[in-house]
């Protein structure tokens, strides 16, 4: 990531707790805290301005119909970021390198600018809502939004150069702020909650506009970058002295990684909660989110629709932040070199205000964005269950047969979705 004598004194403390909490000096409950971090910001690409249109679509017009997707789609992600962080625990190296490593160059290269595009379409997401909670909240146009945002984020990338800390400390933030608001909604919204524990165990596609759906939200949740980011935030974050203390280390990757990608997938049922509830009976047709805020008002009061977008614009920052770190890291480890943060982002930023100049719908972008990186996701996903299952390269941490199997099933539940879509796109109707 950085070299460490760059980091702040936050940085320094934090890196010499971590040390004692390894070779066994350091104990107690708060100790899990120190190596909170790189799944936190990981779990931004799950609470995404993209999450937020797929959601609101899938409630509003299925009801509680695809939760199941949203609970699948998260298990899924959390088996693959937990393997992402285990490959940069181990190696040492991203996994954007361990391809440039281990592949041909012409695969390096068709990965890398799959990759790109993955980062574009993310890009477009965050900045679309951003702008979009912006523009609701101040009537300003949705291209001065996305400036606005554009500058926000330029300026929380330069907290970066202070070391990780500071800069987890203030996703983390981001992260407790979406996850409050849809606490707040919870308790707006009248919910059936039998209605929703139904939908979060029943898989059913009522219909072809479902599947299209579905395959946006396994899009918006598990994220192609994300899984190449989190190997690059923890492949030099912490110096292990022996296999036991790089053992430890994987022990308090693996509980980061569920308790905050529970915290993903608990704001995204929310999501879909909110808007089945709010929206289903009677307000089905709501599909965008700039109508689901006008029609939050007149249900639910000014309260829940601020509450909203409050929610949105923490997310449209945050996972923009989070979409050039890993812009970054995958330029590095691919091509192996670095151009400047503000290049990064005026390169990945341009297709998003070109996509609002021509007066898309800004809603429909957020979800085609969303089956774009369902479409880049394979990639990383065969490259890391190829990687983390070889023990020459993971030695004694080598996947285990039952996680080779559930990786290798998840692997196939995307590809054989994104099939599906593909088909459909081109006029066959799986559905029928």
């Amino acid at each position: 990531m950085h070299e460490m004598k760059h980091s702040s004194s936050l940085t320094e403390r934090t890196n010499k707790a971590i040390g004692q909490a390894l070779d066994g000096r350091k104990r107690g409950m708060m100790t899990p805290l120190l190596f909170a971090g790189p799944a936190v910001i990981a779990s931004i690409a799950y609470m995404d301005p993209g999450n937020f249109a797929t959601n609101i679509q899938a409630g509003s017009r299925y009801g509680y119909t695809l939760l199941w997707v949203v609970v699948m789609a998260n298990l899924i992600a959390m088996l693959f970021q937990a393997l992402s962080a285990k490959l940069g625990i181990v190696t040492n190296k991203n996994l954007a390198e361990m391809c440039r490593e281990q592949f041909p160059k012409p695969v390096v290269w068709g990965m890398w600018i799959v990759s790109e595009i993955a980062a574009m379409a993310t890009d477009l997401a965050e900045f679309l809502g951003g702008a979009i909670a912006l523009s609701l909240l101040f009537g300003m146009p949705l291209l001065v939004g996305m400036g606005i945002t554009a500058v926000i984020t330029y300026v929380l990338l330069m907290v970066e150069r202070r070391g990780f800390r500071p800069l987890e400390l203030m996703i983390g933030g981001l992260v407790a702020i979406i996850a409050l608001c849809y606490l707040v909604e919870m308790f707006i919204v009248p919910v059936n909650w039998a209605e929703a524990g139904m939908g979060m165990i029943m898989p059913q596609l009522p219909d072809a506009q479902a599947l299209t759906i579905s395959v946006g939200i396994i899009g918006a949740t598990v994220m192609p970058h994300a899984i190449f980011l989190h190997s690059g935030l923890t492949q030099n974050r912490t110096e292990v002295k022996n296999q036991k203390e790089r053992r430890k280390l994987l022990r308090f990757s693996n509980i980061e990684v569920i308790i905050a990608l529970s915290v993903a997938g608990l704001v995204n049922i929310a999501m879909v909660i909110m808007a089945s509830s709010a929206f289903h009976s009677g307000h089905s047709d709501v599909a965008e989110i700039e109508t689901a805020y006008h029609t939050l008002t007149p249900l639910l009061g000014i309260g829940a629709a601020g509450v909203f977008l409050l929610s949105l614009i923490a997310s449209g920052i945050s996972s923009s932040v989070v979409g050039t770190m890993a812009g970054q890291m995958i330029m590095q480890g691919f091509v192996g070199f670095r151009i400047p943060v503000w290049v990064r982002r005026l390169v990945t930023m341009i297709p998003a205000f070109i996509v609002v100049a021509m007066g898309v719908n800004a809603t429909d972008a957020l979800v085609y964005s969303q089956v774009v990186l369902s479409l880049a996701l394979p990639a990383p996903m065969i490259a890391l269950v190829m990687f983390t299952r070889r023990r020459d390269i993971m030695g004694e941490f080598v996947n285990s047969r039952t996680t080779v199997i559930i990786s290798v099933i998840g692997t196939v539940i995307i590809l054989a979705l994104n099939i599906v879509l593909l088909l459909q796109t081109f006029g066959v109707n799986i559905m029928a």
